[in-house]
């Protein structure tokens, strides 16, 4: 099992390496696997498509979901050439995965410029002492949505 994870992540690696040489966005790749084998891959896209969310987990997250045709990552693995950004690991819970692998760590990323500290910090803070001002707007309108959401009965949970 232990050369699979390796040879899985460096895929993961490759993809990274081969989106630093393109410059497409940062030297990032992502692979998600189901059952021993590849099903989907990832590279972050962010300056190709203009797109601050396409970093390679969330690129492999998609590609994967609609190869599944499901919106949840059951019994899937990710590997990442990278420890997960706070946006990345939104997407990772949200698609539930049952592991995640990484090769180089946030300081690493840090270190060639790629820095998430301020980010995993402003989430911490209380709204308002954000860096980015947040305020709340009509929350008994969209209390509503969600309550007629909840009256639909439409047995969807995720």
């Amino acid at each position: 099992m232990e050369n699979k994870k390796k040879k899985f992540m460096m895929k993961a690696l490759q993809l990274a390496r081969m989106n630093s040489n393109k410059m497409n966005g940062g030297p990032f790749g992502a692979v998600v696997v189901k059952d021993g084998k590849i099903i989907a891959t990832g590279v972050n896209s962010v300056l190709e498509l203009n797109d601050p969310t396409a970093h390679a987990e969330i690129v492999a997250i998609r590609n994967a979901c609609k190869k599944l045709n499901n919106y949840q990552l059951d019994d899937c693995e990710i590997y990442s050439s990278c420890e997960p950004c706070p946006m990345c690991m939104g997407a990772i819970y949200w698609a539930r995965p049952k592991k995640v692998y990484f090769a180089a760590t946030r300081k690493d990323a840090a270190e060639a410029g790629f820095d998430d500290e301020f980010i995993y910090t402003e989430i911490a803070l209380d709204m308002k002492d954000r860096k980015i001002p947040t305020e709340q707007l009509l929350h008994d309108e969209a209390k509503d949505i969600f309550d007629h959401w909840n009256n639909l009965d439409l047995g969807i949970h995720y």
